[in-house]
């Protein structure tokens, strides 16, 4: 005779779901320190660690972009001006008023997290196409704020701003010390990022994401977990502008026009977007392709649209979405 099934009970599912989460967790931390070991050895290879410092602060601002839109469900046409920003803030407070690098960096976030909070109130009430709209007037009327002010040099922008020393004794002034404190600054803020998607606000981040009538009808307050959202998103965004400034010793309008805002939706687009690994991709992969395709000029925008379009004709789900799909039909 056949042996009865058991039953699954709530317990047994419940024990399911906690070995899964528990093996993505260890997949995900081996896949950091696979990334962190390789960004380690990366200078000491022939990579230029100037390159390697400007992609991890994309690679930070596209992830602060896909906690927003990948995990939140909200286009924002505007980020730019969260990383614009912090890097005039920071670029001032340090040059202007004598700053040591850690409070310009720590000011700039402070300041690109306020900017969201009142940003962001007035933006989520809205929903999709207008949402995105809200955010991209918004980010250009700052655009042309920052134009007219003196403080931020009109279209010269901040420049010569001194490195300084970070927490009193680690010199900046070195390129190869300044890249490993840039490299823990985004470990840091990745980790960050990845305990936020996996906290329970994460979770419930999601559900507003995948059905906000249904979360609603749970008793969850839908409007405060997305500017929450928001404002993390904003301040993470701000975190990579205020860095960004300190390395390369500069604050442009550069960083708060319009086109910025598209290339962060491209670098998460090409990456994966909703994956963790996958902005961090695409921000590599599309500073890659200015920094080797600066040669061809102008052209340079043209063969990356063309890149994008392939790959998203090809890899809908993006690069590390596809692998990830890869992988789950190979287990199967």
């Amino acid at each position: 005779m056949a042996a009865a099934i058991p039953p699954v009970t709530a317990a047994t599912a419940a024990a399911a779901d906690a070995k899964a989460v528990a093996g993505e967790a260890r997949m995900f931390l081996r896949a950091t320190g696979v990334m962190a070991l390789a960004l380690v050895v990366a200078p000491h290879v022939g990579i230029y660690p100037v390159f390697l410092m400007k992609a991890l602060c994309f690679a930070l601002f596209a992830c602060a972009f896909n906690l927003l839109i990948g995990f939140g469900g909200l286009l924002s046409f505007g980020h730019a001006m969260f990383l614009g920003t912090a890097g005039y803030v920071a670029a001032y407070s340090a040059k202007t008023w004598g700053f040591p690098p850690e409070a310009a960096i720590l000011f700039g976030t402070l300041a690109s997290a306020a900017l969201g909070l009142v940003s962001g109130a007035l933006a989520i009430r809205r929903q999709g196409i207008y949402f995105a709209m809200i955010t991209l007037a918004l980010a250009q009327m700052l655009f042309f704020f920052y134009l007219q002010m003196p403080f931020t040099g009109g279209e010269d922008g901040i420049q010569s701003v001194p490195r300084g020393r970070l927490f009193g004794f680690i010199d900046l002034s070195s390129t190869l010390v300044l890249y490993y404190v840039v490299l823990a600054i985004f470990l840091v803020a990745f980790l960050l990022i990845y305990r936020i998607i996996h906290s329970p606000f994460g979770n419930v981040l999601k559900a507003i994401r995948e059905n906000e009538p249904r979360a609603i009808s749970l008793g969850y307050d839908a409007e405060r977990y997305k500017l929450l959202a928001f404002v993390l998103s904003a301040a993470l965004s701000g975190l990579a502008g205020a860095t960004k400034a300190i390395v390369f010793q500069l604050a442009s309008l550069t960083d708060v026009h319009w086109t910025m805002s598209g290339e962060v939706v491209l670098m998460t687009l090409l990456g994966g977007m909703g994956t963790i690994f996958g902005p961090v991709v695409g921000a590599f992969t599309i500073i890659g392709l200015e920094s080797y395709l600066a040669g061809f000029g102008q052209w340079v925008t043209v063969i990356t649209g063309g890149i994008f379009v392939v790959c998203v004709l090809a890899f809908r789900r993006g690069i590390v979405g596809e692998l990830g799909a890869w992988w789950e039909q190979r287990k199967r």
